[in-house]
């Protein structure tokens, strides 16, 4: 079992920056593949898009292509924390954040860290609201 509380976010004008903390309670931090998700205003839960991922020891990761050069995904597995810094921050990445979770300590399923029905864990959430 793996519990996530996010920290970080804020009210940010835009071309701001902001660094979410997500951090893990439980055991074998370094197995499980981490990604943040966001869900923007007005859109259900099964909307959630995919920001950014990387695996366990931190040697595969993902971004969605609309933050690529703005924000970096990193992790820290002696202190059991994934972090997303987000520079350059534009009003359409105002949206709820969510780190989650997914056992993969072999690399088998990189292809999935993209999808939201792969993580078996999330957390409660942090919003970021970046005015213009």
């Amino acid at each position: 079992q793996v519990q996530l509380v996010e920290s970080g976010g804020g009210l940010m004008q835009a071309g701001g920056s902001l660094r979410l903390s997500c951090a893990a309670s439980g055991r074998d931090f370094g197995v499980y593949a981490m990604g943040w998700f966001r869900q923007a205003p007005g859109k259900e839960r099964k909307e959630r898009e995919f920001v950014a991922a990387i695996s366990g020891r931190g040697d595969s990761i993902f971004y969605v292509d609309s933050v690529k050069g703005r924000f970096a995904i990193s992790r820290d597995n002696a202190k059991d924390t994934v972090y997303l810094q987000m520079n350059s921050l534009k009003p359409e990445d105002t949206a709820v954040y969510y780190c989650a979770a997914v056992r993969d300590p072999y690399l088998r399923y990189t292809d999935g860290y993209r999808k939201a029905d792969l993580y078996d864990y999330w957390g409660q959430g942090t919003q970021v609201t970046v005015s213009s």
